[in-house]
This record gives structure tokens, C-alpha cells and sequence, in this order.
């Protein structure tokens, strides 16, 4: 089966050909139109701006999503569209463009939670991957650890209870002048600093938890900024991008192993934008490596928003006998 896959939850429009069935996970195309160049201006994404570049982009890059794939509409068995989480205006565009065309081709329709879509793009890259398994999720939005228990049903054990490390990262990253995005500029420069320079706290809750919190990391970084700049005093930069990502590399450690030895499984799948982290990806392997579990990191193309995860999820939705009709809605979360 051929499915047409559609993302628009926050700054990237993407359209994907997906070609599944037991056995074959194949992607036909993946069209990603981003936003980083419009919203640089702004530092950070504009919901507003976002929602109408989202409707500029996604009939060009269907039409070159089908195009590339050498396939029409006629050839599509399934269209999967992401409907929540994301921003409202963002994911409307995404939902409606994706009920019109499904409707007008007599194409079947499912809407798919974005954050099971990253999970899914493992499915792609691993082509024996199936559940169970424990998903990690980090992302601009999201922070959690799930038990998935099947392709479709999936137990949240852990969750971050503010912020996500995505935006922490992007926060500090833009508070000390680095470009946007400002994680991925954060990661880069962490590698020329100490990170034993600043002492932050963990985002890892303490006891028997695997919630994080990073408000109070975020705003001790803060602190630390603005105190220095008050004082007349400049802030190594390398030196607290080095700390403020260790602090996170080594909570995000602690707690990975404590789900791994609460869950007793011996998959990994972690995927997400901030999955695209180096530091992070280093952290997740040492220690799978030391509790004797496999670990399943989608390629970096595969880590942020794009169609070909949400199509990928689609299909095992609509299998499991999800159909979603014209009344189908976006929803923030």
C-alpha cells in the first residue's frame, strides 16, 4: 500500500510517499519545505507566520512528493495526516488540506498523533523493529518515556512536567547569541567548552520518578547570564553551552537507565528532533550499551518533523481499523 503522509504541526510542511506492508517499509519520497529562514528573524517560531507558509508550501510539495515517487493519486491506498499535538493554526492546514484531498479522491483517511509519528520513523530505518519496546521522545514540545506496548497503543511512564529540552535548548542557545535554531548551534559549541565550568541542576526529578523539570535548569542558566552581565563579567560561552548540556545529557542518562531497569525491556527507540542531538545520542548509547539493550536512532533526516514518519504511523493505524471522515480536527494537544 501506497500512503500519502502530511506534517504541518509547527514549522516544517512536509509530504511523504510511503510504500508499506508486512514486511516492506519503504519511503518513495519526503518533501520537507522549512520555515528556519523566515522565523530566524524572529528568533523563534511565529504561529501565526508558521500557518500561513504552511498553506503557501503544501500543494507545491505534494505535487513533487507524488512527482518523485513516479506515482498519481490514483495509486494511493491511504492518506495520514498529523491532527495533534502542534499548533492549532499550523495543524488546521495540514488536517483540511489532507480532508479535501482524501475526500475528493475517495482516498481513506487517518489522523495521527505526531508525537507516536516520531516513534514510528524507527520502523523505517529498522526494518525487523516491531513492539514491544521503550520509545524516548525529545523534541521541542516533548520530553517522555513510553512502553510500547503495540504499533498502536503506547503507556506514558515518564514525562517532562514543564518545558522540554527542545526548548531549553533553543532558549539558552538564543539568550547567549547563537544563531537559530539554537540547540543545534548550542550542540556544536558544547564541544569547546568544560562542562564542569558552571554548576546547573538537574532536570532529573529526584526519587522514584522518570519525570524531568527544566524551568529551574532554564532559569538558573538565566540567572547565571544575567548576574555575570550585571556584574560587568562575560560568560564563557563554550563553557556553559558545555554545562548545560552535560547537566541534561547526564539527567537524561539517569533516567533512561531507571526505565530500562523499571521496564525490563531491551529496545530503545529514541526519536525526535532532539534526538538529532550528538550528546544526547552519545548518552542513549553508552548506556544501552552497559544495560545490554539495542538501541534504534532513526537517521537525522528521519529526526525532525517530516511526512514520512506520520505515514508510517498511519498505516498501523488504519489497519488496527482506525478511518477517520471530513469531521476529523486538528487539536493542540
Amino acid at each position: 500500500m501506497y500512503i500519502l503522509g502530511l506534517e504541518s504541526s509547527c514549522d516544517e510542511t512536509s509530504c511523504a510517499i510511503v510504500e508499506m506492508a508486512e514486511g516492506k517499509r519503504r519511503i518513495c519520497a519526503n518533501i520537507i519545505a522549512s520555515q528556519i529562514d523566515i522565523h530566524r528573524l524572529y528568533g523563534g517560531v511565529v504561529p501565526e507566520i508558521a500557518g500561513r507558509a504552511h498553506i503557501e508550501a503544501v500543494s507545491r510539495i505534494t505535487k513533487e512528493a507524488l512527482d518523485t515517487a513516479g506515482l498519481s493519486l490514483s495509486d494511493i491506498g491511504l492518506c495520514a495526516v498529523t491532527s495533534h499535538p502542534g499548533l492549532i493554526g499550523a495543524l488546521l492546514v495540514g488536517v483540511n488540506f489532507g480532508k479535501s484531498l482524501a475526500f475528493a479522491n475517495g482516498i481513506p483517511l487517518v489522523g495521527v498523533d505526531h508525537v507516536k509519528g516520531h516513534i514510528a520513523a524507527a520502523y523505517l530505518e529498522y526494518p525487523n523493529l516491531e513492539p514491544p519496546f521503550l520509545g524516548v521522545v525529545l523534541s521541542g514540545g516533548h520530553t517522555s518515556f513510553y512502553v510500547v506496548k503495540s504499533y498502536t497503543e503506547y503507556e506514558e511512564i515518564g514525562s517532562t512536567r514543564d518545558d522540554a529540552a527542545g526548548e531549553a535548548f533553543d532558549k539558552i542557545g538564543r539568550v547567549i547569541g547563537l544563531p537559530y535554531p539554537g540547540g543545534a548551534a548550542l550542540d556544536r559549541l558544547a564541544y569547546e567548552g568544560d562542562k564542569k565550568a558552571y554548576k546547573l541542576p538537574s532536570p532529573a526529578l529526584s526519587g522514584d520518578t522518570l519525570d524531568f523539570s527544566f524551568s529551574g535548569l532554564k532559569t538558573a542558566a538565566l540567572n547565571l547570564i544575567n548576574t555575570a552581565s550585571q556584574k560587568g563579567e562575560e560568560i564563557n560561552r563554550a563553557d556553559l553551552a558545555a554545562s548545560f548540556t552535560g547537566v541534561i545529557a547526564d539527567g537524561f542518562s539517569k533516567k533512561l537507565k531507571m526505565a530500562l531497569d523499571m521496564t525490563g525491556l531491551k529496545t530503545v527507540v529514541l526519536a525526535g528532533g532532539v534526538s538529532a542531538n550528538s550528546h544526547l545520542r552519545a548518552a542513549a548509547t553508552s548506556v544501552c550499551k552497559k544495560q545490554g539493550a539495542e538501541l534504534c536512532l532513526p537517521p537525522l533526516s528521519l529526526c525532525g518533523d517530516n511526512a514520512a514518519m506520520i505515514a508510517a504511523q498511519g498505516y498501523y493505524e488504519y489497519i488496527n481499523g482506525q478511518k477517520d471522515g471530513t469531521d476529523l480536527n486538528a487539536s493542540a494537544v
